[in-house]
C-alpha cells in the first residue's frame, strides 16, 4: 500500500517547501490540507479534500486510499499537529513526515533568542493549571494558546501564583502582513487583546535581590520575609530536610509551611518533583508568595486553606513535613497515614513536649519506625563587643518511616 506523505508548510507567507517536499506534492493524486494550505497549490491537477472541520472523513480517506496521498499540515506536522492525531487513527508505519519550520521555531528566530533550552506547550482545548505548572517549573517557555486560554488569562494566573518575575514576548500573526511582536512582562499581557493566531514566549528574569539565594542548603533565616521571625532555623531545616530524605521526583507535602523556607530548599532538591506548601494563615501566605517569587522557585505550588480539608485535592505523598498543625494534629497524621506509600516518611517538627508526645504515640499505635533527633542552636551574636552565644529554644525533629 501507497505510504501516506505528511508535509508541513512554513509560516504564513514564508512556506518555503523543500524540493523534496514540491516532488511528493506534485506526484500525489490526492491532496489534503486546510483551505489555507490548498492555496499554495492552484495548479494541482489532482483531487483536493479541505479538512478544516472534518477529521474523521479525512481518516477514512486515507485508510481507503488508491493513489499517493499528502497531507498539508502547519510547520512540523509533529509538533503540537495533526501528525499526532493521524498516528492515533493509522498504523504508524504507513507515514512519512516531512516538517517544515514551525511557528514556535520562527518566532524565537524573530525576537533573537535561543529556544533549545524552552519549555513547549499548548493550551488549544486543555486546563490552564498544568500549564502554568510547567511555566513556573521552567526559566524559558513557549505557548500556543487559544481563545480562552489567552495570554492575558496566564498572565492572570501567573500574578495569582505570585510568578510574575518573566520577559514577555507576544509574537501575532507570523509571517502576515499584519505580523505584530510585542516585548513587555506579565503585566503588560494584560493590557493586550491578543490576536487569535499568536505565540507567547516567557523567559524568567533573574536580576534583583536573591538572584544568587538559594543555590545552598540553609538559606539564611533573614534572607526570608516572614510573621514575627517565626521561621524554621536555618540548621534546623538542614537536618529536617536530611531526614525528609528527598528524591528528585518525589512529592512533598509541607503542611504549616509558614514563611515557606522548608518548601523553598526542598525545590533545589526536587527538580522533577512537587511540592505543596499549605498555609491557612493569609499573612503568612502573602510571605510565602513573596519568598517563592523572590527565590524563583520552580515546583512549589501554595495551597491555601485548613489542613487536613485541604489536603483532598492533592496528589498522593511521597514526603510530608508538618511545622505547624493549627491544633489539629491527629487528624492531618492521620490523613497522611491513609495517603502514604510503604516507607514514605513523615517528619515533624516539635517545640513541645505536648506536640512530641502526641506525634509518638500516633507513630506508635499505627507501627511506624520513629527516631527522634534534638536540636539545640546557638549563635553568636552579630555586632557586640564579646563573643556570646545567643541561645534558641530546643526542636524534636520526628522522622517516621511507615512500615
Amino acid at each position: 500500500m501507497n505510504k501516506i506523505y505528511v508535509v508541513g508548510a512554513g509560516v504564513a507567507g514564508q512556506e518555503g517547501f523543500s524540493r523534496h517536499a514540491l516532488d511528493l506534492i506534485e506526484a500525489a493524486d490526492l491532496l489534503i490540507g486546510g483551505e489555507r494550505q490548498l492555496n499554495l497549490f492552484p495548479e494541482f491537477k489532482g483531487e483536493k479534500l479541505a479538512i478544516d472541520s472534518n477529521l474523521p472523513d479525512m481518516v477514512e480517506r486515507l485508510r481507503t486510499r488508491r493513489g499517493r496521498p499528502v497531507v498539508l499540515a502547519s510547520g512540523d506536522p509533529l509538533f503540537f499537529g495533526i501528525g499526532r492525531y493521524l498516528l492515533r487513527n493509522l498504523p504508524g508505519e504507513e507515514f512519512e513526515f516531512v516538517p517544515n519550520v514551525s511557528s514556535i521555531q520562527y518566532a524565537f528566530a524573530k525576537i533573537r533568542q535561543p529556544w533549545d533550552d524552552a519549555v513547549f506547550l499548548s493550551t488549544h482545548g486543555r486546563p490552564l493549571a498544568p500549564a502554568v505548572d510547567r511555566i513556573v517549573a521552567n526559566d524559558k517557555a513557549a505557548l500556543l494558546t487559544d481563545e480562552i486560554n489567552t495570554p492575558a488569562a496566564i498572565a492572570r494566573e501567573l500574578i495569582d501564583r505570585g510568578r510574575e518575575g518573566y520577559a514577555a514576548w507576544l509574537c501575532e500573526n507570523l509571517g502576515c502582513a499584519d505580523e505584530r511582536i510585542v516585548e513587555t512582562d506579565v503585566r503588560g499581557l494584560l493590557d493586550i487583546d491578543a490576536a487569535p493566531l499568536n505565540v507567547l514566549i516567557l523567559v524568567k528574569q533573574f536580576e534583583g535581590e536573591g538572584k544568587d539565594s538559594g543555590s545552598w542548603l540553609g538559606i539564611p533565616d533573614d534572607e526570608f520575609a516572614t510573621v514575627k521571625k517565626l521561621i524554621t532555623k536555618e540548621e534546623v531545616r538542614v537536618v529536617t530536610l536530611a531526614k525528609l530524605r528527598l528524591r528528585q521526583d518525589m512529592i512533598l507535602w509541607d503542611i504549616g509551611a509558614g514563611s515557606g523556607s522548608i518548601s523553598i530548599e526542598a525545590d533545589h532538591l526536587l527538580p522533577n518533583g512537587k511540592i505543596f506548601a499549605v498555609e491557612r494563615n493569609p499573612e503568612c501566605r502573602d510571605f510565602i508568595k513573596q519568598n517563592l517569587q523572590k527565590f524563583h522557585t520552580r515546583n512549589v505550588n501554595l495551597v491555601e486553606g485548613d489542613a487536613p480539608a485541604c489536603l483532598d485535592d492533592l496528589p498522593d505523598p511521597d514526603r510530608v513535613f508538618i511545622g505547624g498543625s493549627g491544633g489539629h494534629l491527629w487528624d492531618i497524621l492521620t490523613i497522611a497515614d491513609k495517603r502514604l506509600p510503604a516507607d514514605g516518611r513523615i517528619v515533624l517538627n516539635a517545640i513541645t513536649l505536648d506536640t512530641l508526645t502526641a506525634a509518638n504515640e500516633f507513630f506508635a499505635n499505627a507501627g511506624y519506625e520513629v527516631e527522634v533527633t534534638t536540636i539545640n542552636v546557638a549563635r553568636t551574636r552579630p555586632l557586640t563587643a564579646y563573643k556570646m552565644f545567643e541561645a534558641y529554644n530546643p526542636v524534636y525533629i520526628l522522622a517516621a518511616v511507615k512500615q
